[in-house]
C-alpha cells in the first residue's frame, strides 16, 4: 500500500528556537510558504496549542487582506494572502486530546496519531504538518514525518521553546537539499529516518 508523504514545515532561529523567552518570533517576517510546498498539498495537521493562533492569523487576512494584522502590526505581504486563501481552503487536521471543537469548517478534531496514520492511508497528496513544536515531535516519534523542512533565520534567540524539546528518541536525518534564501534565510531539506 502507498502511504501519503508528510512533511513537517518548521521557522527556526539559527540556535534552533521557534520562539523567543515570551513567545514572541518577531525575528520572522512572513509566515507564508517558505519551502515551496503549497502545490503538492491537500492537508495540513497541526497542534491543538497552535490552532488558535493560526486560525485568527490566516481568518483576519482573508477578512481584510489589506489591514495590518493583530499579531505584526505590518501588512500581511502578497505571499500570506496567497497562503490565507490556501489555509482557509484546505482541510485541516487538528490533534488534540481536549479540544472541544474548532472554528473552521475545513477542520476538524483527531484524537491521537492513530487518526494521523489513518489519513496518511487514504488516497491523496502530500500532508504538510504545519506545527507546533510538540505536535512535530510526537509525529517523529512515532515514524509519521518523511521530510522535514527547515526555513533558519540569521538570528540567535538565546532563549525560548526549542523546535526539540519534547522529542522523546534520537532521529537520523537525510540531507536531501540546501537552499538560500532572502535575508540571510536557509531553507534546508531533510529526509527522516531512525537509522544513520
Amino acid at each position: 500500500m502507498t502511504m501519503r508523504k508528510v512533511v513537517a514545515g518548521m521557522q527556526m532561529s539559527i540556535d534552533g528556537l521557534i520562539d523567543g523567552p515570551d513567545g514572541y518570533t518577531d525575528w520572522v517576517d512572513s509566515w507564508s510558504d517558505t519551502f515551496d510546498l503549497l502545490p503538492e498539498i491537500d492537508a495540513c495537521v497541526l497542534g491543538s496549542g497552535m490552532y488558535s493562533g493560526y486560525e485568527q492569523y490566516w481568518s483576519a487576512i482573508k477578512r481584510d487582506p489589506h489591514a495590518p494584522l493583530e499579531f505584526t502590526g505590518e501588512l500581511p505581504t502578497p505571499e500570506e494572502i496567497d497562503y490565507a486563501d490556501f489555509a482557509l481552503g484546505t482541510p485541516h487536521y487538528v490533534l488534540s486530546k481536549s479540544r472541544a471543537g474548532v472554528e473552521w469548517e475545513n477542520a476538524r478534531i483527531v484524537r491521537d496519531v492513530s487518526g494521523i496514520e489513518k489519513l496518511r492511508r487514504e488516497p491523496g497528496r502530500t500532508i504538510y504538518v504545519v506545527g507546533g513544536a510538540r505536535t512535530v515531535s510526537s509525529l517523529m516519534d512515532h515514524g509519521l514525518i518523511d521530510e522535514l523542512r527547515l526555513t533558519i533565520h540569521p538570528v540567535v534567540v538565546g532563549k525560548g521553546k526549542a523546535l526539540f524539546d519534547t522529542v522523546a528518541k534520537r532521529h537520523y536525518l537525510q540531507l536531501a537539499d540546501a537552499k538560500r534564501l532572502d535575508g540571510g534565510k536557509v531553507c534546508l531539506i531533510y529526509g527522516v529516518g531512525d537509522r544513520g
